[in-house]
């Protein structure tokens, strides 16, 4: 990515902070929104140059934006990229990309019709040792692979927003989908609630 390529930040919290300081090292960063004035104060201590705001309007008004990065709560993917598409921008969004089929079968159509990249945030994708074993899958080096499993041994940070299928299955079923170069004839689920009072 080219340093001419301007870039916001939308929720700079548990996440987006990462990506804050990912494209402000890159020298993308432009400006980064989020509703906490307090967070916003001290990003513009760390980041000199970097301009802050609380709403989209005033990222989307700007012309020296080309792509909005998305990391906020899930419940929010969906208005926010399809605002951020309909001003031409670019987005990089979180995952999951969203909580409804039909609203992401909708981002996608909007991404096509307006040209512009719609892409989502499935880092393990990219990560070394998955890149390898990829590789080892594609060229035969495991031989035929009959099954995949996977087991997360960490919570990670626990949500009300949505439930672990949405923050953390993403990853795993994208990396066993890119293993196994072909989609699913059939998909099952059964899940428990051991947290909350109240399904989210």
């Amino acid at each position: 990515m080219g340093k001419d390529v301007g870039i916001a930040v939308i929720g700079s919290g548990y996440w987006g902070k990462n990506l804050v300081r990912n494209y402000y090292e890159m020298g993308n960063l432009r400006v980064i929104c989020d509703k906490n004035e307090d967070v916003l104060a001290a990003f513009q201590e760390q980041y000199p140059g970097v301009e802050v705001c609380l709403a989209i309007h005033d990222v989307l008004s700007r012309d020296d934006i080309d792509a909005v990065v998305i990391a906020t709560p899930a419940e929010t993917h969906y208005t926010l990229a399809r605002e951020a598409l309909l001003a031409g921008r670019h987005v990089y969004i979180e995952k999951p990309l969203v909580l409804d089929e039909t609203e992401g079968e909708e981002l996608i159509g909007l991404a096509e019709e307006n040209q512009r990249v719609l892409m989502v945030g499935h880092l393990l994708q990219y990560h070394p040792v998955f890149v390898r074993l990829k590789e080892m899958a594609g060229n035969g080096e495991l031989g035929r692979i009959n099954y995949i499993y996977s087991h997360r041994l960490n919570l990670g940070k626990i949500r009300r927003e949505e439930n672990i299928l949405w923050s953390f299955a993403p990853h795993d079923i994208s990396m066993i989908l890119a293993l196994a170069g072909e989609e699913p004839e059939e998909v099952s689920a059964t899940g428990g609630n051991y947290l909350h009072n109240r399904n989210s």
